[in-house]
């Protein structure tokens, strides 16, 4: 799905512990741009850049806080990733789906309390830079499979 970020944004999890791969669009037009464009001395064509860099950001309000930029990576990897997640989400077992050495969800099914049918994932990251540096994982609470597959289908047709 199209994001504030402006670009493909893939989140999965909840408000305090989720993943989210986004690659973000910045508008030179806009007034935070220009401004932080201003203060780091450069253009604000400049600071916004190409928007074709992919990000992952990781967040489970203990340890894992942050994220970091995929350099390389192409749309072409990631629709993959999206669409071997979108595989194994139908077959309601567990299952794993990595992106190159960058990403790995380990991906169970379980009912909530509320019983409904869902995911738990644990997101296995390792920045690319500095090189060594150790991975970071983090488990997500249940993601209804219905969000997971709504969003996931319109992730997938925002990289179309």
């Amino acid at each position: 799905m199209s994001s504030e970020f402006g670009g493909p944004a893939l989140f999965i999890g909840e408000d305090t512990t989720f993943m989210l791969l986004v690659r973000p669009k910045l508008d030179p037009a806009d007034p935070f741009v220009q401004e932080a464009a201003a203060q780091a001395g450069v253009s604000a064509e400049e600071f916004a850049g190409p928007g074709d860099m992919w990000a992952l950001v990781l967040d489970d309000s203990y340890e894992a806080d942050g994220g970091f930029e995929m350099p390389g990576v192409r749309d072409a990897e990631v629709h993959d990733f999206a669409e071997q997640l979108r595989a194994g989400l139908g077959t309601g077992e567990p299952f794993t789906v990595e992106a190159g050495a960058v990403l790995r969800l380990d991906a169970r099914p379980d009912h909530d309390a509320r019983g409904g049918e869902g995911y738990v994932f644990t997101v296995h990251a390792t920045p690319p830079e500095p090189e060594g540096a150790p991975t970071v994982s983090l488990e997500t609470p249940t993601v209804p499979l219905a969000t997971l597959m709504a969003d996931l289908d319109a992730f997938r047709r925002s990289l179309a």
